[in-house]
């Protein structure tokens, strides 16, 4: 499966399987395999619902490695599929240290960060949160062992997210590949939007991603309980069906 992943060159990619009507899901980046990920689950349950042929409305349960079940809701209106992905209850990992902050504006080819903490949040990826107040057009990863030092603040991978905008950039931890919208991220952004008055419980907001590649993107994103509390999060979009076939493995 790995190698049909690096094969597609897509950010990510996601297996499907069904043992006795359960639906199991294995997913993979262009380097391993992904214990959890966003829009490659909202996807397939959307696949999932288009393929079935039934109902305006469906729920799925599918399972992931480890054994973790996600819920995802899908709903098919106007000739158009929507999915909502509950992410469950956010792990609020941790700050990092103020005097980590230059290293990471550089990592990441920024002047300077915004006046939010640099915090790692987990829905099951562990992303390290880095807050900017505009720059994002001309950020990049420019260092080759940033997923060392990730590692060692405890993430897995960045997100940049700019504060004002409620805009975000997101590429591999080599910076070879963009992302043009990541829904993993997108509900580690909406902890932490929540924790840090940016977001109100129970209100969606629209986090953007991909307009510097092209391709712009927009996930709704909403969280739920308080700011010291956040009970949930889900993320949700539309998914277009752009195609179909077949891969014949050796």
């Amino acid at each position: 499966m790995l190698t049909i992943a690096q094969e597609m060159r897509h950010f990510e990619s996601i297996f499907l399987s069904e043992d006795n009507g359960h639906i199991c899901a294995r997913v993979f980046d262009l380097f391993e395999e992904l214990p959890f990920a966003g829009h490659p689950i909202i996807g397939a349950a959307c696949s999932l619902h288009k393929e079935s042929g039934t109902g305006d409305s469906r729920e799925w349960s599918i399972g992931l490695q480890g054994g973790r079940e996600v819920t995802v809701s899908t709903q098919h209106r106007d000739g158009r599929y929507f999915g909502t992905l509950d992410q469950g209850r956010p792990e609020m990992i941790g700050t990092v240290d103020t005097q980590e902050r230059q290293g990471i504006a550089r990592a990441f080819n920024l002047d300077q960060l915004a006046d939010f903490p640099l915090e790692v949040i987990s829905t099951g990826l562990e992303y390290l949160v880095v807050p900017v107040a505009g720059g994002l057009k001309d950020a990049r990863i420019t260092v080759p062992d940033l997923e060392r030092t990730l590692h060692r603040l405890g993430a897995e991978f960045a997100y940049l997210v700019d504060v004002n905008t409620l805009e975000g950039r997101h590429w591999n931890n080599d910076g070879i590949m963009e992302d043009v919208a990541t829904g993993s991220a997108a509900g580690v952004v909406g902890a932490y939007a929540l924790k840090h008055g940016l977001a109100e419980p129970g209100r969606s907001f629209s986090l953007k991603q991909g307009h510097f590649m092209g391709r712009p993107s927009e996930i709704i994103v909403t969280s739920f309980g308080t700011p010291d509390d956040i009970a949930r999060v889900t993320v949700a979009g539309e998914v277009a069906h752009v195609g179909r076939g077949e891969v014949i493995a050796p």
